[in-house]
């Protein structure tokens, strides 16, 4: 299946209430589980992955699948490592080939019982009974692969027997995210103390406190993608905050340099454009927000404007391998992705106006991203996006809230 997608006018305004954000809404979900005792969550995000989440958290099946949901699985490994009995945790093919070795390995150091029933640091799991979990209170792990690790092993530290002594090796990927986990565990009454690079948790409760889950940072990305390509844009986006949670909360800064600018207010934001973007060249390093790089990629190769990407090494261990799907699809519009390694760890770059002729097939490879990351651009022309409901794994609406802002689709 595909869609085709165009803007008659390539003016924007309307209004939109986004959903909660799915990073928020997941660690949230595990902490509850961990309570012991259940509490209401408002604004839970819409997005499959919370959804199959909360479904296998309630589930006491031996075999779990976690379907593609990346952030699901290595939470459900940590969570699944405490509790009774043996259960197997497994997911897509695509699932089968993202390391979670790191993890796994960690957890192994602190007495839990998981196996590898293929191949070795990968998918699927079996995890038996935590008999000796907690045994050591004390690991290192590396930091540089994927903050999910951290955040997961956090999320259990404080009802481990003896609590959590974490110490993080080489340079720390996506930190956003662990504070996100850490703030979230203080407010439900866990204190723990970050030095240097080690992180300690003691054992202790969490307390059960209502919670509301605010708007997804990560889905205001393309809006303000749309804005910065658009003739014109007056767009109000609700739930959005200026004090987040979320690493992606960075959007603001970054547009406005591409002539778009962010006005808050008490139930939300206004976009606005403010004129053609003037910036010669765009570079910015998204170790701490890689979900946006992707956005602001195809943002860049629609102005025309070059681009230099830093700290996107956990691009290529997604859904996709992220970085060689940009360069696939943007070559289609006559923009060059390249890659460069340096001292600093390298990262790609963006270079030409994207333009085309005909009626060009953006392919999704299973990443919802992928697909949203390129919508925008159909207010320069007529697009096709192929495998449109990828988008379910985290914003199911967004179709139907282009709609709203007059974009065309059809089947």
């Amino acid at each position: 299946m595909h869609l085709t997608l165009s803007h008659p006018t390539g003016k924007l305004s309307g209004s939109l209430s986004l959903a909660g954000s799915k990073s928020i809404s997941n660690r949230v979900l595990i902490i509850r589980a961990l309570c012991g005792t259940d509490f209401p969550i408002d604004r839970l995000a819409n997005a499959k992955d919370t959804q199959l989440l909360e479904s296998l958290l309630q589930s006491d099946g031996e075999l779990r699948d976690a379907g593609a949901a990346g952030t699901t699985y290595r939470f459900m490994t940590a969570y699944l490592s405490m509790q009774p009995g043996t259960q197997v945790l497994t997911g897509t093919e695509r699932m089968k080939e993202r390391p979670v070795g790191v993890l796994v390995e960690a957890l192994k150091t602190i007495g839990a019982q998981i196996e590898y029933l293929e191949k070795p640091g990968f998918p699927p799991l079996r995890i038996g009974p935590p008999s000796n979990l907690g045994v050591s209170a004390a690991l290192s792990i590396s930091a540089g692969t994927s903050s999910q690790y951290i955040s997961a092993l956090l999320m259990i530290a404080p009802v481990l027997p003896n609590g959590l002594t974490l110490h993080l090796e080489g340079k720390i990927v996506s930190r956003p995210y662990i504070e996100m986990t850490l703030r979230l565990m203080g407010y439900f009454g866990v204190h723990h103390t970050w030095k240097g690079r080690t992180i300690h948790v003691p054992p202790q409760s969490y307390e059960a406190r209502p919670f509301t889950v605010e708007a997804d940072w990560s889905a205001a990305s393309y809006y303000y993608a749309m804005a910065a390509l658009s003739q014109s844009a007056d767009l109000f986006l609700g739930g959005l905050f200026p004090n987040s949670l979320q690493g992606d909360a960075i959007l603001p800064e970054l547009y406005e340099s591409l002539g778009v600018y962010t006005r808050f207010g008490t139930e939300g934001i206004r976009i606005t454009k403010a004129g053609q973007s003037k910036l010669p060249a765009f570079a910015y390093d998204f170790l701490r927000c890689p979900d946006l790089a992707q956005t602001l990629a195809a943002t860049c190769a629609g102005l025309g404007i070059p681009g230099t990407f830093r700290g996107v090494e956990t691009l290529r261990i997604k859904e996709t391998d992220r970085i060689e799907a940009l360069r696939q699809e943007l070559e289609k519009m006559e923009v060059v992705v390249g890659s460069f390694d340096d001292e600093a760890g390298g990262g790609f770059t963006v270079e030409g106006l994207a333009r085309w002729h005909g009626l060009p097939t953006i392919q999704t490879y299973e990443d919802h991203r992928m697909a949203m990351a390129f919508a925008p651009l159909a207010l320069l022309g007529k697009l096709r996006i192929e495998d449109p409901e990828v988008v379910v794994k985290s914003y199911p609406a967004f179709w139907e809230d282009l709609k709203k802002l007059g974009f065309t689709l059809d089947i």
